[in-house]
């Protein structure tokens, strides 16, 4: 079967990289996905395989023990790996950010502590802003962090939303400070949170009360995290200086934008393999359904979005890669591959007619998947706030 997203333009390295994802996720995580998706079963041996692949320190430097790629590499690689299962690339997601994080941000000592055990896995990173009261309304963040000596703080509060929290064993949070700053978003700090492995209480002051069921996007834990008076310091302030965070975080979700538009972007493109497939084995009025204009008039749309959405992702990521600004270049890519992927998806599955509705199809696994892509780092409404003012500074008379 042919692919919609070529390799063209790349160099042979990357190309060698994507050959082996995808010949790793077409042997070792579509067979199993829709199994292990069903029973909202961890794919244990999913991410052992994607270990010894290299892959959580795909793009962590080579001092450091990684393979020193760019983000546009880890984007496509992450279309690849959503292509299979969206549940796994999510796995890889909050980890490469808090990744980003420590090596943008991140002081000499804390690279050297975490990245080279990043790399291997052996350090699985999450991350968290959200809270049950808030979702994309970073100001109103209540967790806070009090200082109880000149080096030493206390965390309490309620986090929610964590994709890892029971796998992970750091977790970057962002807290609220007080120390003194007029605005709201300079007294928030970011924390690197050591905490053991699984669920309950898990180190001191920390509980992770258990995974949150949820629609789809099953198998990885996404928990809450309960901090009760937890004692840290100032070694574990991302950059060691506080008040930086919402900063901090938000370069980091710029990359974590362009992630999410891959993994659209690796689920649209399933989806429409899925759909042109089946419409060349399904037969009405005698002949494949293919060849009824409206199917085929179907088809040709499903592969422009996908495209359209692959090229978005590609722009955002090389502008990244470059150095420069693409909050409204990821919020482009996010919006519009999260949007085309449901239209896809939902095109695919009428595709498959009644067939479609039964658990034995992949395509219904699909349908659930593409839902959170559409509020996953912040909703098409979000970007759109998010791309209009930047636009309204550009262009102001």
């Amino acid at each position: 079967m042919g692919r919609l997203v070529s390799t063209e333009g790349l160099t042979e390295e990357q190309t060698e990289i994507l050959k082996l994802v995808r010949q790793f996720v077409d042997n070792e995580i579509l067979p199993v996905a829709t199994e292990l998706e069903h029973k909202d079963e961890y794919p244990t041996d999913i991410i052992e395989g994607l270990k010894e692949l290299g892959i959580f320190g795909l793009t962590i430097p080579e001092e450091f023990g990684g393979l020193g790629e760019s983000l546009l590499t880890y984007a496509l690689v992450v279309e690849e790996i959503a292509r299979g299962w969206m549940s796994v690339s999510g796995v890889i997601n909050t980890h490469f950010i808090v990744a980003y994080l420590l090596m943008q941000h991140g002081t000499d000592a804390q690279k050297a502590k975490y990245l080279p055990k990043m790399a291997t896995g052996e350090v699985r990173g999450a991350f968290s802003m959200s809270e049950p009261s808030l979702g994309s309304d970073v100001s109103a963040i209540s967790t806070k962090a009090t200082k109880t000596g000149d080096d030493s703080y206390e965390i309490t509060g309620q986090k929610m939303w964590l994709t890892n929290g029971g796998s992970s064993n750091l977790v970057a949070v962002l807290v609220k400070t007080d120390e003194g700053e007029d605005s709201v978003y300079k007294n928030l700090t970011t924390f690197l949170i050591e905490k053991e492995v699984g669920f309950g209480e898990t180190a001191q002051g920390i509980t992770i009360p258990g995974k949150i069921d949820k629609m789809g996007y099953k198998g990885i834990d996404t928990t809450e995290m309960i901090l009760d008076k937890h004692q840290t310091n100032v070694d574990q302030i991302l950059g060691g200086v506080s008040g930086k965070g919402f900063y901090q975080m938000m370069d980091g979700v710029e990359v974590g934008r362009v992630n999410v538009g891959a993994r659209a972007v690796g689920i649209a493109n399933r989806a429409f393999e899925l759909g042109v497939a089946y419409a060349q084995q399904r037969e009405t009025f005698g002949k494949p359904i293919a060849q009824h204009q409206a199917i085929l008039f179907r088809i040709a749309e499903m592969a422009t979005k996908v495209e359209t959405a692959h090229a978005m992702v590609v722009k955002a990521a090389r502008l990244k890669d470059a150095g420069k600004r693409n909050d409204v270049e990821a919020g482009m890519a996010k919006m519009l591959a999260s949007e085309y992927c449901n239209e896809v998806v939902q095109d695919s599955f009428r595709i498959h007619g009644g067939y479609g509705y039964s658990k034995e199809y992949e395509i219904e696994r699909l349908y659930r998947e593409a839902a959170f892509m559409l509020i996953g780092e912040g909703t098409s409404d979000i970007q759109k706030m998010i791309i209009g003012r930047a636009l309204l500074k550009e262009y102001k008379l």
